[in-house]
């Protein structure tokens, strides 16, 4: 087996990058930029004489990721594992897909929903106290959540690199396999993030109203009218190559219009 040009090094630095991963934050590719940002240089290294893949490589991670900012770095290492074996794209791509959904909500649950809010109430009880361990307390946890990346980011690059030596002759089916969890990942993400409904009622009688939202809609096919509303802007940027600002600005002027017009 071809002996590694990735160091410890290499990954601490990965932990330390990842840490301005939502620095470039933007409402179209989320953590894209950050996320790219992060992992470039070993990309660079692994791609040192192949100008094509490190193209591929950079493009297919500039595309939206939106997971939770301390566990960045585990996936970081994982993909980059990944990159090093020269692993195909569409497994690498699935896989991330897969991964990025499942990591944000176990990073939530157990961050800012467990950790964070007990060392809060914890600092905060000194702190009315008016003791000065309180702010310490909560500041050195914050600053712990940071931290953390970098011994993950070591784990992921351990465990990626372990699991593919075992995998590697099932490689067409974890890729058919991720690209498939990935699909539902983006499924769930549309009927969470995406919001439309139709406003207007139809009046039956004096005492009867049917609203053309709930009573029709989503009584036949619920998050109908998200799913159409994305399944046209993919069609626009693949097929029809649009720009996706100027997808971004229709939007807005649709919103507002039809809202105005009390249709949306």
């Amino acid at each position: 087996m071809k002996e590694s040009n990735i160091t410890k090094k290499d990954l601490t630095m990965l932990g330390l990058r990842s840490t301005l991963c939502c620095a470039s934050f933007n409402y179209e590719r989320m953590q894209a930029c950050g996320w790219l940002w992060s992992q470039l240089p070993l990309l660079k290294k692994i791609y040192k004489d192949d100008k094509q893949g490190l193209s591929n490589a950079m493009k297919d991670n500039l595309e939206f990721i939106n997971t939770h900012p301390a566990l960045i770095s585990f996936l970081m290492g994982l993909l980059i594992s990944m990159e090093e074996k020269k692993e195909d794209r569409t497994l690498i791509q699935g896989t991330k897909i897969a991964l990025f959904g499942p990591l944000a909500g176990i990073g939530d649950a157990l961050f800012w929903f467990t950790y964070l809010p007990i060392v809060a109430g914890i600092s905060a009880s000194f702190a009315i106290e008016g003791s000065i361990l309180g702010p310490i307390i909560f500041f050195l946890c914050y600053v712990a959540i940071f931290a953390i990346r970098i011994p993950l980011a070591h784990l992921g690059y351990s465990l990626g690199a372990k699991g593919l030596e075992n995998l590697s002759d099932n490689t067409e089916k974890l890729s058919k396999a991720a690209t498939i969890i990935g699909v539902t990942v983006v499924g769930g993400l549309v009927a969470s993030y995406v919001k439309i409904s139709v406003l207007p009622e139809i009046s039956i009688n004096e005492t009867t109203i049917i609203s053309i939202q709930k009573d029709l809609i989503d009584k036949i096919f619920p998050n109908l009218l998200p799913l159409l509303y994305t399944l046209a802007m993919f069609a626009l940027l693949k097929f029809k190559k649009a720009h996706p600002v100027t997808l971004i600005v229709v939007t807005f002027i649709s919103v507002i219009v039809l809202s105005y017009l009390r249709i949306l």
